[in-house]
């Protein structure tokens, strides 16, 4: 969880000119001064909050103590986004008055009907969506796919970013039930199960454990699952953490793909399963290697990619004759955990960050927004936990 500090001192500065404002349309209107003394008190404790966030260690420090910087920004941004869109429809209002000669009385009304909308959709998220599990059925067709494979289902989960939950493992468990139910030949996992340390998995180890299908559970990491979040003491205890990770997933029955690859068999026809650890753009570091992976990517065999980050499929699968993949599977990008009517600000920042993308040869990369919450504990709108069930297909032949 990284908070850059000139952005939330910019946050906090602009908190501090909204409350200014508001404060004084209170005065211009002749509010009581109970209410003005209240609203400052109210406005003076949020900032003091947001101050203690940006003092607050964040690599370091139990995940209690990240738990609660999670929910007081997001209590913080709960009351000043409204603020701010009532400052700006106010503004707006004025402007309209001094042009017009008569400021239109709506407008600050509208700006604080939208915001407490805003509000309640956020905890609307924060308390209900974030549970609510939607699970997206595709269908990818594979020219080249065995017959025997035709109708194989494949469950992909990504970033369950267990220290979200700390020790609750209430939703963990539903979850792990919807999954068995939609009986999958296999799952696979595409990396973040830990926000800082392998320590936050040990209480849902045994609830993830359960999760059953015939060719396994399949699992890659993310760039959370390396401990790079966290100031370690040394080296030597920052690698050990990442080998207990793995530890972890094996002693839960999943298979780890770091690097490799494995066959999938049905009949007597199989296809390939590759998993690659982290790849992504800066600032995340790079750890995995495609080659090591699958030394022959140009083969005839039908191939199936596990790779954390779509940008890895943006920049190294898409187009390309030397690395012919049929389907990628990925995570990361968590819609920025807000989606509204299709439109994620995530667009901004992933060319490829939710649903199915078709490259120019055929190769399809389908982007799973994840199960788990980062920065703030809340799904917003349309942006909901989500388990893909994968149905591969062989074209009908003409």
């Amino acid at each position: 969880m990284r908070l850059p500090l000139l952005p939330i001192l910019a946050v906090l500065a602009l908190g501090v000119a909204v409350d200014i404002y508001i404060y004084r349309r209170l005065r211009c209107r002749h509010a009581a001064r109970g209410w003005c003394v209240a609203y400052t008190i109210v406005s003076l404790l949020a900032s003091v909050a947001l101050i203690a966030v940006i003092c607050l260690p964040k690599r370091a420090g139990d995940d209690t103590a990240l738990h609660a910087i999670m929910w007081t920004l997001f209590a913080y941004f709960s009351v000043y986004i409204p603020k701010y869109i009532f400052a700006l429809f106010s503004m707006a209002g004025r402007l309209l008055g001094r042009i017009a000669r008569r400021a239109p009385l709506w407008a600050g009304a509208a700006g604080a009907v939208i915001g407490l909308a805003v509000s309640g959709a956020m905890w609307w998220g924060a308390l209900h969506v974030r549970f609510d599990t939607e699970v997206r059925r595709v269908d990818v067709v594979i020219d080249r796919l065995p017959q025997a494979f035709d109708g194989y289902r494949i469950v992909q989960l990504s970033d369950i970013h267990t220290g979200t939950y700390l020790t609750d493992t209430t939703y963990l468990s539903e979850l792990v039930g919807e999954v068995n139910a939609l009986h999958p030949d296999l799952i696979v996992f595409t990396g973040d199960i830990v926000n800082r340390r392998s320590r936050e998995l040990r209480p849902f180890a045994s609830t993830l454990s359960r999760l059953s299908a015939p060719g396994g559970v399949w699992s890659i990491t993310g760039n959370h699952d390396y401990g790079d979040y966290y100031t370690w003491p040394s080296e030597a205890e920052h690698r050990a953490d990442v080998d207990s990770l793995r530890a972890i997933q094996r002693a839960m029955g999943w298979h780890m793909l770091d690097n490799a690859h494995t066959w999938l068999r049905a009949g007597a026809d199989s296809i390939a399963l590759v998993g690659v650890e982290n790849i992504g753009d800066a600032p995340f570091p790079v750890y995995g290697s495609l080659t090591r992976a699958y030394p022959t990517p140009t083969d005839s065999v039908v191939k199936i990619l596990l790779s954390h980050n779509p940008q890895h499929w943006v920049d190294s699968v898409s187009g390309r004759s030397d690395a012919r993949f049929d389907l990628t599977l990925s995570g990361h990008t968590h819609a920025m955990q807000m989606q509204i009517g299709g439109l994620s600000p995530a667009a901004w920042r992933y060319p490829t960050w939710g649903g199915m993308y078709t490259d120019s040869l055929g190769r399809r990369l389908y982007v799973n927004i994840g199960i788990g919450e980062v920065a703030i504990p809340a799904r917003i709108g349309s942006a909901r936990p989500e388990v893909t069930l994968i149905t591969l297909r062989k074209s009908p032949t003409p």
